[in-house]
C-alpha cells in the first residue's frame, strides 16, 4: 500500500473519530495540538469561521487540547474568537496542557480530564533577545533572588555581571506577561467557569455564591497556579486530584464515563500515531472540514 494512501486512510479514520465525539456531545469539535505563538490566531480564525459556515453549526464547541504553552496574547485572541461564535466552550485534555494551554482551559465552561491528564503552572513564555521562548517566572525569580543577595552582600561577581547587563525593558516584558496571565485567568474563571456556580458545596454548604465569592476564588486559583515557588518547574504536571483537592477547581473526570473515555482515547491515540508517522512537530489543528 502506498504511503499517500495510508495517510489518506488515517485522515479519514481520525475525522470519523472526531465526528463520533461531536455526535456524543451534540457539539462542534476542534482538536489543537502544539504551541501558541503570536500569529496563530489568524489561522485559528479562518478554521473556526469555516466550521461556523458549514451549515450545521452548534451552540457549543469542545476543544481537544494538547499544548506545551506559548503566548498568552495568542490565547486571548483565540478565546475572543470562540466566544464570539459559541455560547458554550468546553475543553478536553487527554494528555497535557501547560502554561498558556492551562490559561486557555480556564476560559472554558468546563474542563474534561482523566487521571492521566495534567495541566501546569501558568508560567507565560515570551521571546527573549535571542528569539527563544523562555518561561517568564523563572527569569523573574532569578532576578529577584540576585537582588536580595545584593542587599546582603552575597552577590557573586558573575551574578553581578548578569544583573548589570540585564535589559530592563526585557525584564518589564516578563512582568507584564505574568500580570496578563493572572488577569486573564481571574476574568475568565469568573465569567465562564463559575457562571453556573450558585451554591457552596464545600464550605458554608448550600449558601448562595456571591460575585465576591467568585472573584475571591478566582484570585486564589490564579495565585496558586502562578506561584513558581510552589511548583518549582515550568513544566510541573498538575493532575486532576491536585486540581480538585488542593486548588479546589472543578474538573469533569471523563474516566467515570466508559463510553466517553473510549471515544477520547481512541481519537487521541490515533492522533499521536499519525503525528509521529508524518513527523509533524509543529501546529496541528483538526475539524470535520479542516485537516
Amino acid at each position: 500500500m502506498k504511503l499517500d494512501h495510508i495517510i489518506t486512510l488515517a485522515k479519514q479514520d481520525l475525522t470519523n473519530k472526531l465526528n463520533d465525539l461531536a455526535n456524543h456531545f451534540n457539539a462542534d469539535v476542534i482538536s489543537y495540538t502544539g504551541h501558541f505563538f503570536n500569529g496563530i490566531e489568524k489561522t485559528f480564525l479562518n478554521i473556526i469561521e469555516s466550521l461556523v459556515a458549514d451549515g450545521d453549526k452548534k451552540d457549543k464547541i469542545y476543544i481537544i487540547l494538547t499544548s506545551t504553552g506559548g503566548s498568552a496574547n495568542a490565547v486571548e485572541r483565540c478565546v475572543n474568537i470562540l466566544r464570539y461564535h459559541y455560547e458554550e466552550v468546553h475543553f478536553i485534555v487527554p494528555d497535557y496542557a501547560y502554561s498558556a494551554g492551562t490559561i486557555f482551559c480556564m476560559s472554558g465552561d468546563s474542563i474534561f480530564m482523566d487521571y492521566y491528564s495534567v495541566l501546569g503552572p501558568i508560567d507565560p513564555q515570551i521571546q527573549n533577545r535571542e528569539g527563544k521562548f523562555v518561561p517568564a517566572l523563572g527569569y523573574l525569580d532569578k532576578i529577584n533572588e540576585m537582588l536580595e543577595k545584593s542587599k546582603t552582600g552575597d552577590l557573586t561577581q558573575p551574578e553581578f555581571l548578569i544583573l548589570k547587563d540585564f535589559d530592563l525593558a526585557e525584564l518589564r516584558s516578563y512582568e507584564q506577561a505574568r500580570e496578563l496571565s493572572v488577569a486573564l485567568l481571574k476574568k475568565w474563571l469568573v465569567k465562564f467557569k463559575f457562571k453556573n456556580w450558585d451554591k457552596h458545596t464545600t464550605t458554608n454548604i448550600g449558601s448562595p455564591v456571591t460575585d465576591e465569592d467568585k472573584e475571591r476564588r478566582a484570585e486564589e486559583i490564579a495565585n496558586d497556579l502562578s506561584n513558581n515557588n510552589k511548583w518549582k518547574s515550568h513544566g510541573r504536571p498538575i493532575n486532576i486530584e491536585t486540581l480538585e483537592k488542593d486548588i479546589r477547581l472543578k474538573i469533569n473526570d471523563y474516566s467515570l464515563d466508559p463510553v466517553l473515555s473510549n471515544l477520547i482515547r481512541s481519537y487521541n491515540e490515533l492522533l499521536n500515531s499519525f503525528l509521529e508517522f508524518t513527523n509533524n512537530q509543529g501546529i496541528f489543528i483538526h475539524t470535520k472540514n479542516h485537516f
